[in-house]
Order: C-alpha cells, then sequence, then structure tokens
C-alpha cells in the first residue's frame, strides 16, 4: 500500500514533466481550434460541408488501407476476415458520406457529441494526475467543457446542422483560448525547469 501512495507522486511528477516539456504542442492545438472556430463561425454551411467531405475521403483511405491489409494478412495465411469487414464499414461510411450527407450530417452530431464527452473526460482525468503549477485547472476546465459540449448535443440531436456548426465554431474558440493559456503557462513552467 505504502509502494502505492509513494510512487503517485513519481507518476504526477513525470506527467506533468512531460506536459511541460510538450506545451509546443499545446499551443499549436489551441492555434488549430481558434482557425478551425473562427471557419465554422464566419462560413458555417461550408465549414459543415468541409467536415463531411474530409469525413469521406478519410474514410476510403482508411477502408482501402484496411482492405490492403486483409489481402495481405490473407496471404500470410493469418486472420483477415475483421479486415477486410473494417474496409468494407469504411467504403459504406464514405458513399454515406460524399453521396447521402444530410444523413451523414445527422451522425456527425452524434459522433461529435460522443467524442467530446470522451476525450473531455480524459482531459478532467488528466488534470488530476498534474500539479497545479502546471495548469491543473485549465486542463481541466478545457475538458469539463469538451463534456459539456457533448452532452449538449446528444441532448439535443435535432437542433440543426447549422446550429451545431454555430455551436462547434464557439465550443472550438473558447477551447482554443483555454489550450493557449494552459501552453504558456506550461512554457514557464518548462523554462522553469531548463533553468534548474
Amino acid at each position: 500500500m505504502a509502494s502505492n501512495i509513494n510512487s503517485a507522486p513519481n507518476v504526477m511528477d513525470h506527467m506533468s514533466t512531460m506536459l511541460a516539456r510538450n506545451w509546443g504542442w499545446v499551443a499549436l492545438r489551441g492555434v488549430l481550434a481558434l482557425v478551425v472556430g473562427a471557419i465554422a463561425l464566419a462560413i458555417p454551411l461550408a465549414a459543415l460541408g468541409g467536415l463531411v467531405l474530409v469525413f469521406g475521403v478519410y474514410s476510403i483511405i482508411d477502408g482501402g488501407a484496411a482492405i490492403a491489409s486483409a489481402i495481405r494478412a490473407a496471404r500470410a495465411d493469418e486472420r483477415w476476415g475483421w479486415l477486410l469487414v473494417e474496409g468494407v464499414i469504411d467504403f459504406g461510411a464514405a458513399a454515406v458520406a460524399l453521396f447521402l450527407p444530410g444523413i451523414a450530417i445527422a451522425w456527425f452530431v452524434i459522433i461529435i457529441g460522443i467524442w467530446a464527452i470522451f476525450s473531455g473526460g480524459a482531459m478532467v482525468i488528466a488534470a488530476f494526475r498534474v500539479h497545479t503549477d502546471h495548469g491543473r485547472i485549465w486542463l481541466g476546465l478545457g475538458g469539463a467543457l469538451s463534456v459539456i459540449w457533448g452532452i449538449l448535443l446528444l441532448l439535443q440531436p435535432g437542433i440543426g446542422a447549422l446550429a451545431m456548426t454555430m455551436w462547434f465554431g464557439a465550443y472550438a474558440l473558447v477551447f482554443g483560448i483555454i489550450l493557449l493559456v494552459l501552453a504558456f503557462r506550461l512554457r514557464s513552467v518548462a523554462n522553469h525547469l531548463m533553468a534548474g
């Protein structure tokens, strides 16, 4: 029991140091969120259409890679069935996204809601694993915002694609600002670590 108690600060120290040293990636993520948020608010229909198009193209590439992997696995007498199923599902998702974008948009609301809840929950958990002076509050706040955003989307799936895009734009702007504040806090900690 004592070893678990003693190891907790070591895990926290390691995670805090790692987060501080990678402050630049946190800042980049914040800047990207700001750019995406601004685009979503300025031209919401184009942003939503672009999101569906990107998903469709990604699904084609991912499906092709899965089917290629299934063929290689079959030639090597390895299991290949699930890879083939994954590829077919990816191609089906791409077809829906590219040829029936209205249905894809409705599913996007649900998928984005679930993603926001899980990614936000992971950020909240991570916040309790870093030191307070490493930006715990900002990390937790960003995670809580993601969870709330996800719950709102799941509670109101019929809000309409345009409203969802506007919500997403506002969320991305606030989230980007929070990540930039966190990144600059981490940068000062990283500078302190390098000096010490």
